[in-house]
């Protein structure tokens, strides 16, 4: 089993011993959309996929908390804030925009891209190495700018 998921896992046992209801809960719901993938694909998910379900689970939430606040409804805005800390307890630090930049550059001077036309390349190579650490969205304008002329 991949390192990341037991480690999950084994953090409900300790939140089920703590008897910590808020912390357990928002382990369920990571260990639930683990099963739901699992299930739905019949694979056994790695800490790759686990890495980029975590990634999408934190950008749901965060959308969700916008949501919550913009309609005055703080108490399920701090729902969801809580389990997006406690998710991303799980994924790895991520990168400041200086090593983004740098982590761009390197991989289009690697490449050799010169051109918009080698954006897919540039964003295939770099989506590996910054996964979980890193938006795509930002991660994507980043690669824009440095391949415009």
């Amino acid at each position: 089993m991949p390192a990341l998921v037991e480690r999950i896992k084994d953090a409900v046992k300790d939140a089920m011993r703590a008897r910590a209801k808020a912390r357990l809960a928002a382990l369920r719901l990571i260990t639930a959309e683990f099963k739901r993938i699992e299930v739905d694909e019949r694979i056994e998910i790695d800490d790759a996929r686990a890495l980029s379900v975590l990634d999408k689970m934190v950008k749901q939430r965060l959308d969700s908390e916008a949501q919550y606040r913009a309609a005055g409804r703080d108490e399920l805005a701090e729902v969801e804030a809580f389990e997006i800390t406690v998710i991303r307890e799980y994924l790895p630090e991520p990168l400041t925009d200086e090593a983004l930049d740098a982590l761009v550059a390197e991989v289009i001077a690697a490449l050799g891209a010169s051109s918009m036309a080698q954006m897919g390349a540039v964003m295939g190579r770099l989506k590996p190495q910054v996964a979980g650490r890193a938006d795509m969205g930002v991660l994507s304008a980043k690669v824009k700018s440095q391949l415009s002329p």
